[in-house]
C-alpha cells in the first residue's frame, strides 16, 4: 500500500512510518521543516511539504494514497478548542478525497472520548462525549459524519503513549514538578491514566491500515490504568524530589491547564482491539519508562 501519514515526524507518527516501511508499504510524509524533511528522506518516506493549514495540499496527496493515517495535532492546549475544530477541518478534507474509494482512513482520538460508563473503562463500542465536554471529540464526531456518508473510515483513540523521553501528558507535568520542586498528585492519587510504548502503538497502527474494519473502533491501550500516585513516585525517585498529595481544590493552581485531567479517573480497555487485529504489546509499561528516563526527557520538559 501507499500510505499518506499525517505528523509523520512526530514522536509517534515517526515510528508508524519505520513500521510501515519496513512491512513493505509506502509512505507519503506530510513535513514541513528543511532538517525533519532530510530525516523522513532518510527512513525511506516520500516527503509531502506543507501543513495543516494546507486543505488542498493534504487533499491532494490523500487522492494518491491507498491509505491515510492521521496523527497529526497541534497540542498548544492554550488554543485547544481552536484545534480541535482544526483538526475536524482536516479530517473532512481528508475524508472528501478518499470518498467513494473504499480507500481507509485512520483517524486519531483519546481514550478519555469513551470514558462515558460510571467507574468503567473506557470500551471500543462505548458511545462517545460529545465536544461540548471534551473538544477533542470534534475529531470523532467529524469520522462519524463521514462514515455516515459512506468514508471507509476507522478511528485510534490513544492514551499516554511513552518512551524514555517522551510521555503523552506526563511530560508536562514533569516540567510542571520541576518548575515547583515537588511531585503532586491530587487526592488520594489512585485515578488512573491508561498507557502504551509508542512501538506497540505504531506496530497497531500499520495493523489497522491493513485490516481495519469501517467505522471500527481501536484502542492502544497495554496497561488499563497506572494510578497518578505511582507516576508522581517514579518521577520523585528520577528527578529526586518530594511527593506529595494536594487536595482537589489546589489542583488548578498547581497543574494550570492539566488540572483537568490530573485527578480524573480515565481507565481504558483493548480487548476487543487485541481480539479483532491480533495485537499483542510487547513493550515496557509506563513506570518502567519513568524509571529509566533519560536526561533528554527532564531537559526536554523543563522547555
Amino acid at each position: 500500500m501507499r500510505v499518506f501519514v499525517t505528523g509523520a515526524t512526530g514522536n509517534i507518527g515517526s515510528r508508524v512510518v519505520r513500521e510501515l516501511i519496513a512491512a513493505g508499504h509506502e509512505v507519503l510524509g506530510l513535513c514541513r521543516s528543511d532538517e525533519k524533511a532530510a530525516a523522513l528522506a532518510a527512513a525511506g518516506a516520500e516527503v509531502v511539504r506543507g501543513s495543516l493549514q494546507d486543505l488542498g495540499g493534504l487533499k491532494s496527496a490523500a487522492a494518491r494514497s491507498d491509505g491515510v493515517i492521521h496523527l497529526a495535532f497541534n497540542h498548544d492546549f492554550s488554543r485547544f478548542v481552536a484545534n480541535c475544530e482544526d483538526d475536524r477541518r482536516v479530517i473532512e478534507a481528508l475524508g472528501s478525497a478518499l470518498a467513494d474509494s473504499g480507500r481507509q482512513l485512520i483517524v486519531t482520538s483519546g481514550t478519555p472520548m469513551a470514558n462515558t460508563v460510571s467507574g468503567q473503562p473506557a470500551r471500543e463500542g462505548n458511545a462517545i462525549v460529545g465536544s461540548d465536554v471534551h473538544p477533542r471529540a470534534a475529531s470523532e464526531e467529524a469520522a462519524a459524519s463521514l462514515a455516515a456518508a459512506g468514508v471507509n473510515v476507522a478511528v485510534m483513540r490513544l492514551p499516554q503513549v511513552h518512551d524514555t523521553v517522551t510521555q503523552g501528558l506526563v511530560t508536562p507535568a514533569i516540567g510542571m514538578y520541576r518548575a515547583k520542586g515537588v511531585c503532586a498528585y491530587v487526592g488520594d492519587g489512585l485515578n488512573r491514566w491508561p498507557a502504551a510504548h509508542v512501538l506497540d502503538v505504531a506496530r497497531l497502527y500499520r495493523l489497522a491500515i491493513e485490516r481495519a474494519e469501517p467505522n471500527a473502533r481501536y484502542h492502544a491501550v497495554t496497561e488499563e490504568g497506572v494510578a497518578t500516585r505511582d507516576i508522581a513516585e517514579a518521577i520523585g525517585r528520577r528527578l529526586k524530589l518530594p511527593v506529595k498529595s494536594i487536595p482537589p481544590q489546589e489542583a488548578s493552581d498547581f497543574f494550570g491547564w492539566l488540572a483537568m485531567f490530573a485527578g480524573q479517573d480515565l481507565p481504558a480497555s483493548s480487548a476487543q482491539t487485541r481480539a479483532a487485529l491480533g495485537w499483542e504489546p510487547v513493550g515496557p509499561g509506563l513506570i518502567a519508562d519513568l524509571d529509566r528516563l533519560g536526561d533528554e526527557a527532564v531537559q526536554m520538559a523543563g522547555r
